[in-house]
């Protein structure tokens, strides 16, 4: 099952590739939203190194690099359709390169700070890959997804938050996908379940602060009403 998804995964952006940016990307938009809150925090928290995981046609490596010429910064992205976009932009071959998520090939604190922008739910094991931006951040992570709790009409959000509230979400999620796990459709592609709330303990455990912000309107409970959400943990105070 997991090599199909995989599989799946990998058609659908080789074959979406040559107009990924025109279907995924615009400037007013969740992540657009979130980059710009990233990008204000840049200079307080002195970041003067960054990767950013799952970086697909680099919408956000040449945004910060733009913005932020003094910064080093690398991508990962594991479709090599995506890359080959990227790198058509101007984004060097040794800027956005391959990588796992799940698996990051760098050393503990090998960066100032490590983001994502709507890559997590496309990853099966996302806690996995939130694990994995934790260890190879030194000052901060930074998490611009999903929150499926919070999306839909108000009484569909009050039966998952329900649901998710017995600890049996996993199970009806199961039941949901007919036992893949995932779905599939032409806008979004493989994506899986996916809450930012699912890792905010995880993150809580490592950090000093955790900052949240609901990047499309919501209500003032973000768990409860905000669709996407964009995270910022910081792990150290900048020396």
């Amino acid at each position: 099952m997991a090599g199909n998804a995989v599989e799946l995964q990998r058609r659908y952006y080789a074959a979406t590739a040559d107009r990924y940016d025109e279907m995924h990307v615009r400037d007013d938009d969740e992540h657009g939203f979130a980059l710009c809150f990233l990008l204000s925090v840049v200079e307080h928290l002195r970041i003067r190194s960054l990767l950013d995981i799952g970086s697909g046609t680099g919408r956000g490596l040449l945004k910060i690099t733009t913005a932020c010429p003094d910064i080093t910064a690398l991508g990962i992205e594991p479709s090599p359709e995506l890359r080959k976009v990227g790198h058509s932009k101007g984004l060097r071959e040794t800027q956005l390169i391959d990588g796992d998520a799940m698996n990051l090939a760098f050393s503990d604190n090998s960066f100032d700070l490590v983001s994502e922008f709507g890559a997590l739910h496309h990853i099966p094991n996302p806690s996995k890959a939130v694990s994995e931006m934790l260890r190879v951040a030194r000052r901060a992570i930074f998490i611009s997804d999903s929150n499926n709790f919070g999306q839909g009409g108000k009484l569909s959000r009050l039966f998952k938050q329900a649901i998710n509230a017995t600890g049996l979400w996993h199970f009806a999620d199961l039941v949901k996908t007919r036992g893949k796990g995932y779905t599939v459709s032409e806008g979004d592609g493989l994506a899986y379940s996916y809450s930012v709330f699912n890792n905010y303990k995880r993150i809580a455990d490592k950090c000093e602060s955790v900052h949240m912000l609901n990047t499309l309107n919501a209500g003032p409970n973000l768990y409860r009403t905000a669709s996407q959400v964009a995270l910022l943990g910081v792990k150290r105070s900048p020396d």
